[in-house]
């Protein structure tokens, strides 16, 4: 049986930015055969942390995935990065952490992909956070990632692609992992 995967991408939001980085791996995805995996895409998401996350959340509790992949544009970063958390700072200036409950190491191993900890206090973060929370919340079996993407080019788009069909193929174990062990009790 196909996983169904719910994966995310952001519009621009600099002057200078022809297109998104995650957009652009998004749009690679959706053109290969996907024999395995049932892929949803959410490309474009505003860059507005209030708007992209209530669209997401609706479209999660719609659809009911499998497996959640947030992707995000990294402009100074060179290769891939799994963020392992999200931070939201409350008006009172409280802040919470929220840890994502993938084995991230596991996710990473004999890839170039590295692991954040740091997810850029912008709208990346407010999405991810907003999405983690909410899986607390409704659907904690349902695992969920965020991986930030570097400026695409011809010398290095092989190796990205390459290692976020690892990481999704990974995903996909994962969440037929949980669904077992959740069965066992």
């Amino acid at each position: 049986m196909k996983k169904r995967f719910l994966l995310t991408s952001f519009e621009i939001w600099l002057p200078h930015q022809r297109s998104n980085s995650s957009d652009d791996l998004l749009m690679e995805v959706s053109k290969l055969d996907s024999t395995f995996h049932n892929f949803n895409l959410m490309r474009l998401l505003p860059v507005d942390i209030e708007l992209a996350s209530s669209r997401v959340l609706a479209k999660i509790a719609e659809l009911q995935p499998d497996v959640i992949i947030c992707c995000g544009m990294a402009e100074s970063r060179l290769l891939l990065t799994v963020e392992s958390q999200a931070r939201k700072t409350f008006i009172n200036g409280e802040e919470n952490v929220l840890l994502t409950k993938v084995d991230l190491e596991q996710l990473v191993l004999g890839t170039s992909v590295e692991i954040s900890h740091d997810c850029g206090k912008f709208v990346c973060e407010g999405l991810y956070y907003a999405v983690l929370n909410y899986l607390q919340s409704h659907h904690a079996h349902i695992p969920c990632i965020f991986v930030h993407v570097p400026i695409l080019t011809a010398e290095n788009l092989s190796v990205i692609l390459a290692d976020f069909l690892l990481i999704v193929d990974r995903m996909a174990l994962l969440s037929v992992n949980h669904c077992l062990q959740s069965k066992k009790y």
